[in-house]
């Protein structure tokens, strides 16, 4: 496990010699002005960073460079509720090790729309087997248990999954479960790039967390932003909204 012969994506390249100019939108975001390469060497890599800085728009790209809507779901699924995409994936190069058995793109942002997309599918195009593969009609579960019932049905070994900020969808006691299928998919091949505020998903004990604060720059779970900040309010939650308050 960990091993680079094991992983999927191996490297991502922007091809800059291609962008005209980077002082249009998405090529004006400073991670992608400062971009250069970024190789994986780890079966979970965490992307985080404050609102703004640019990590959906990033893990979009790289979701639609690997094939995948960006919407969410496999690259099976053909479906554009309202195109709000940038471009950056056309300037995106990534290199591969192996093809994995599956691929998935699984953001918070547009999970109604995806869900919408497969009973859809089962009831207009006939595909009763996607009940099968998702764990049944997505809609008439709660937000956060029609997420784990896609990643527990859906999800299987030797998969490459990119997930954009799963943790909005579930409670603390969710996350943990996520943490788990995580893990059990990880032993079993997969590799996963997930967007994320969670310091209960980036605290994975094999994974790998990059701060886009930083351009990119590797840093230990409990020098994250993310971490000390929480860990700074629920030592003192009074004494924090004293001053955040008065």
């Amino acid at each position: 496990m960990g091993l680079d012969s094991n992983l999927f994506v191996k490297k991502i390249t922007l091809e800059k010699d291609k962008i005209e100019s980077f002082d249009k939108y998405p090529f004006n975001i400073d991670i992608v002005k400062n971009f250069e390469e970024l190789e994986f060497d780890t079966p979970v890599t965490f992307f985080v960073g404050e609102n703004g800085i640019g990590k959906s728009t990033f893990i979009e790209a790289l979701a639609v460079a690997l094939g995948l809507p960006a919407e969410g779901g496999t690259e099976n699924f053909r479906y554009n509720t309202k195109n709000t995409t940038s471009n950056l994936s056309d300037y995106l190069r990534v290199a591969k090790y192996n093809k994995p058995r599956t691929k998935f793109f699984l953001r918070a942002e547009s999970f109604y729309n995806f869900s919408t997309e497969v009973q859809r599918l089962v009831e207009e195009d006939g595909f009763a087997s996607l009940y099968s593969s998702y764990g049944g009609n997505l809609h008439a579960c709660s937000h956060g248990e029609s997420f784990l019932k896609l990643v527990e049905n859906r999800f299987s070994e030797n998969g490459l999954y990119i997930l954009d900020e799963p943790e909005a969808a579930l409670s603390p006691q969710r996350q943990m479960s996520l943490l788990c299928l995580i893990d059990k998919l990880v032993k079993e091949g997969s590799q996963f790039i997930i967007a994320t505020h969670s310091p209960i998903l980036i605290s994975y004990r094999d994974g790998k967390i990059l701060d886009l604060n930083d351009n990119f720059k590797e840093v230990k779970y409990k020098d994250t932003d993310i971490y000390n900040l929480y860990k700074m309010y629920l030592d003192d939650a009074e004494g924090m909204q004293h001053r955040l308050l008065d």
